[in-house]
């Protein structure tokens, strides 16, 4: 028996089409006619379905027979609504949308070019396609309709999200990244920022198709994976680091156990000895929290070959030093920071916020014998996201880290469509862990760290 067929209610017959608002502009009073139409549509099939029975079909079936019950409430209520076929079929759509999905945003969570959704407010979301941010016509009903959506994503992962707790880092089901802020922080209206994760993620070979980097940066850093150094990911909000990291545990030998730790579990494994933690909020006494840092003590007692921090932003990062420094070789995070030079001072940073007593001195002689290279990811002012440096950490000189290049983005120039033009170089220099590389079974030829005459030429 079908859905439909199972309603727990009756529809009851001839209601009242509503008034169109006064007021306001044309465009307006029809966009405000359109969804009271739809959330009254909404309403009744949410008290007329039985929920239970909806969870145990398949989603093609969810959507069918929700279309059916839809579609009869449309023409048994609204019969004499100034609705067109087009706008009828669409609505149908976005009703199936609000009962199992994100609402007006789950056209452009299915949307493969779609990177990041934006919503700043009901009435305005924008989308970024290709490193560019386009405004869409997308909006919801009002604040209370966009809070419900947000209630959603955040229920599904165990968050929580309210006056007293007004941020929340969530994920979507499929690991996408959700953060939300609502008022009172949120002045105009809750906020809701999703960076999407793709369902088939990117492998190596695509950043090289994408020139993000070159074959020869790709088997430098699968020799630094395989040959176990503590990597370093840094770059800017979107510049990819998450993606690279993902490509970089992919050279993570299979026989090895991983455990990765994250504020939202959002990395994107294919290994099977894996690990997954995942940081949690306070409860709504103000208690039970568990943040990275203890993740990260806590996983030293679990045999990782590997550690993977998602992301490094506080105290953890000393937790994480001291696990590159006594025998967890081959760890791999990442760090908010614009240039490698940048990423040590944030980490100084990060570890003088543990509250221990260690001189300047001591901090970086600490952080230049745990961290092996830097990766440095960037995203340019075309959309383009690039490897824009890959640097050695060499040792100490004094009172400075010192560091070597071995790769480099180099930009020249941009052209009329605003296209960044550069080329790729080795720098001349050969790594201090060539040397490992080789003992590891990993030798890389001497060529390979030259600079190239005919870089220059290259876009």
């Amino acid at each position: 028996m079908s859905l439909a067929a199972r309603l727990n209610k009756k529809a009851s017959k001839n209601r009242p089409v509503p008034a169109k608002p006064k007021g306001k502009t044309s465009e307006s009073k029809a966009q405000d006619y359109y969804f009271d139409i739809k959330a009254r549509i909404h309403d009744r099939l949410i008290d007329m379905i039985d929920l239970t029975l909806l969870d145990t079909l398949e989603e093609r079936e969810k959507r069918a027979e929700i279309a059916k019950v839809a579609e009869g409430l449309l023409w048994e209520e609204f019969q004499n609504a100034p609705l067109n076929m087009a706008e009828r079929k669409r609505m149908l759509a976005e009703i199936q949308d609000e009962v199992i999905g994100l609402g007006p945003l789950e056209p452009y969570i299915q949307d493969p070019t779609v990177n990041d959704i934006l919503v700043n407010g009901y009435k305005q979301v924008y989308v970024e396609r290709k490193g560019k941010l386009e405004l869409t016509p997308a909006r919801f009903k009002d604040d209370n309709h966009l809070r419900k959506i947000i209630d959603r994503i955040v229920s599904l992962v165990g968050r929580r999200i309210d006056e007293s707790q007004p941020l929340c880092d969530a994920r979507l089901l499929d690991g996408s990244r959700v953060n939300a802020v609502i008022p009172p922080l949120a002045i105009d209206g809750p906020s809701l920022s999703i960076r999407k994760f793709s369902a088939d993620p990117l492998e190596v070979q695509d950043l090289i198709g994408f020139n993000s980097l070159t074959q020869e940066m790709a088997d430098l850093m699968d020799g630094i994976v395989k040959a176990r150094l503590n990597v370093l990911i840094s770059g800017g909000t979107g510049s990819g680091k998450t993606t690279l990291l993902n490509c970089l545990s992919r050279n993570i030998p299979e026989d090895e156990r991983i455990v990765t730790i994250e504020d939202a579990a959002e990395l994107q494994l294919k290994q099977d000895h894996v690990v997954r933690l995942e940081t949690r909020p306070a409860n709504i006494e103000g208690k039970g929290e568990i943040d990275q840092r203890e993740l990260v003590k806590n996983c030293l007692r679990m045999r990782p070959d590997r550690i993977i921090v998602g992301e490094c932003r506080a105290s953890e990062a000393l937790d994480m030093l001291q696990a590159m420094n006594t025998g967890h070789d081959g760890s791999l995070t990442t760090i908010h920071a614009n240039s490698p030079r940048d990423a040590l001072m944030r980490l100084e940073t990060m570890v003088s916020m543990a509250g221990l007593n260690l001189s300047p001195l001591s901090m970086k002689r600490y952080i230049s014998s745990a961290v092996d290279v830097i990766i440095q990811a960037t995203r340019l002012v075309d959309g383009t996201r690039k490897v824009i440096a890959i640097s050695e950490i060499s040792g100490m000189e004094g009172e400075m880290i010192t560091m070597q290049e071995i790769f480099a983005y180099e930009q020249t120039n941009i052209d009329k469509n605003g296209k960044v033009e550069g080329f790729f170089t080795a720098r001349g220099i050969r790594p201090k862990f060539a040397e490992k590389l080789e003992r590891m079974g990993r030798p890389f030829p001497q060529h390979m760290f030259e600079i190239n005459p005919l870089a220059r030429r290259e876009r």
